[in-house]
């Protein structure tokens, strides 16, 4: 029969022949060694499966490795249950949390009676290394609702046991077993255990970071990077979770189920808003001039930057609010990117001799004609003369603005920087944890067919281009940061999946974001409708769903 072959992102497409019967695994093997990366998983005419899958008909089969947003999940997953299994053999059954990446890492806490040490830690990764080296297969069965409720009981995987119990129409459990291990994760794993071939452990404060590859470089470990600040968001975060009482989804789903949905909105909103006054006071404390605000895409910038400013109005400050876009350079000179066209993301699109200028004479209490760029024409226009009031800050959002060579005329006692991010969502359970950058992705879907007509296949579909963006212009910069701001809301997902799920529903199996789509549903199905209605209009989330008061 034949295959139509897809090795790999960038679509080296080729017809081969292939038996009837043939295993997923088996066909990836006979290519493997032409590819950079090892085959973790493969789509199947644009459906996600596992390498176990019996290609019995004539199809398209794309190859799927670390720089796969799926691949690198079923790679994540599968170390955990490797990690999982070795603490259980090693330190006994513990409780384990996995609640959040923290950087290029998971950050994971053991529950055990006494403190970790180095030895035990030592203890737990030799036992992964040897899990490893036996290439154990990760078997996939299939339970009954009655049997799934004893093996949760009798493993101790109480939330999971609670999420069944919230979903009744589900009748069937896939879950996987290794070597007698047995753990219920949502999506695919790796053939065996030998897959996993690059991770290292490491003690970081109450926790430990599971290391591994990331996308960008599948080949080695990245280099460790201490995120204090991002630690703290979600030190934060949790106490965050106490006050609204929940903790994971099921939790929230309980109070939706009760009627509470108001009062977690209300408590939610009220947070938000306790931490932009919070940082507004220390603003003016410290007499702080230029407050610059970035964020990957989606992180809800412009509605954070715009509360901003009412708190530093209220504190008897005028606070003149402004992009970076007017400070483009002419048409003419902007740089190109890789495949010839204009690349306005890139740091040299900026005009930053003019922007520093103009910045500095504000601060001094110079009137400034400020340009506006005209995007039609391709050139800056002026005409706005501007000057601040005494003392006044100038709040600035941009994909640039923790980068130093934006504002490096500036003396920096002047300068405040924020990094926005929905740092955290709400945990499935304590091993599945719903990823920072889908939550970002679901609200760009429903904003982009909201406000520009894009359809769910589009943004998926342009969503790697922007995430190659943030890597290069937004994620290296995070460390100048004076404050990280958690833009995400325990609730929104409840919200986001009445205009998500529809727009996802209709991506055909026939387009390449299908499994993609396919994936983001299944997140979306743990959690209840909350009405849209009840969201204030001045929400952040509004940014996304529409009626903002602060986004046209």
């Amino acid at each position: 029969m034949k295959i139509k072959l897809i090795k790999g992102p960038h679509e080296i497409i080729t017809e081969v022949d292939a038996e009837s019967g043939i295993t997923a695994e088996e066909l990836a093997g006979r290519y493997q060694s032409g590819l950079p990366y090892k085959v973790l998983a493969v789509t199947i005419d644009n459906k996600l499966e596992d390498l176990s899958y019996v290609i019995d008909r004539p199809c398209a089969v794309e190859l799927l490795d670390m720089r796969s947003r799926a691949a690198k999940l079923i790679y994540e997953n599968s170390l955990v249950m490797i990690y999982l299994k070795a603490i259980e053999e090693t330190v006994g059954r513990v409780q384990v949390d996995v609640p959040n990446s923290l950087g290029k890492t998971l950050y994971t806490e053991i529950r055990t009676k006494e403190p970790l040490t180095d030895e035990m830690l030592g203890r737990i990764e030799k036992r992964m290394h040897e899990i490893v080296d036996a290439d154990i297969p990760f078997e996939k069965e299939t339970a009954d609702r009655e049997h799934a409720f004893e093996m949760l009981e009798k493993a101790d995987l109480h939330e999971k046991k609670r999420m069944l119990e919230h979903a009744p129409d589900v009748r069937q459990v896939k879950y996987y077993s290794l070597d007698g291990f047995t753990n219920f994760f949502y999506g695919v794993m790796v053939p065996s255990s030998g897959y996993i071939d690059k991770f290292a452990l490491q003690k970081y404060r109450r926790g430990v970071l599971l290391r591994y590859p990331r996308s960008a470089d599948p080949s080695r470990l990245p280099d460790f990077e201490d995120e204090k600040k991002l630690y703290a968001a979600f030190g934060e975060n949790k106490k965050w979770e106490k006050i609204l009482g929940v903790s994971y989804v099921t939790d929230l789903n309980e109070k939706i189920g009760a009627g509470q949905e108001k009062t977690i909105i209300q408590l939610s909103e009220a947070l938000h808003e306790k931490r932009i006054v919070e940082i507004a006071d220390e603003i003016l404390k410290k007499n702080r001039r230029l407050v610059l605000i970035a964020g990957p895409s989606s992180s809800g910038k412009t509605t954070f930057a715009k509360r901003l400013c009412i708190q530093l109005a209220v504190a008897g400050t005028y606070p003149l609010y402004m992009g970076t876009d007017d400070y483009f350079l002419e048409r003419e000179q902007t740089p190109l990117d890789e495949n010839g066209e204009k690349d306005y993301e890139s740091f040299e699109s900026l005009d930053t001799e003019l922007f520093n200028d103009h910045m500095n004479r504000l601060i001094r209490g110079e009137t400034v004609d400020l340009p506006t760029f005209d995007f039609l024409e391709g050139r800056k226009k002026y005409g706005r003369k501007t000057a601040l009031k005494s003392g006044a800050p100038i709040v600035i959002e941009g994909i640039h603005a923790l980068n130093v060579r934006l504002t490096a005329q500036v003396e920096d006692s002047k300068k405040y920087k924020i990094y926005i991010s929905p740092l955290t969502q709400l945990a499935i359970d304590c091993h599945n944890r719903v990823p920072i950058t889908d939550a970002r992705l679901i609200r760009r879907i429903v904003r982009d067919n909201k406000y520009r007509g894009h359809s769910a296949a589009d943004t998926i579909k342009s969503w790697n281009k922007v995430r190659d963006g943030e890597e290069k212009n937004i994620f290296p910069y995070t460390g100048e940061a004076d404050v990280f701001f958690n833009s995400a809301h325990a609730y929104e997902l409840c919200v986001l999946k009445q205009f998500a799920y529809p727009l996802l529903a209709e991506i055909p199996r026939s387009d390449e974001a299908y499994s993609e789509a396919v994936r983001l549903m299944r997140f979306l199905d743990f959690f209840k409708v909350i009405d849209a209605d009840l969201i204030a209009n001045d929400s952040l989330l509004r940014e996304f769903i529409g009626g903002s008061i602060f986004v046209d």
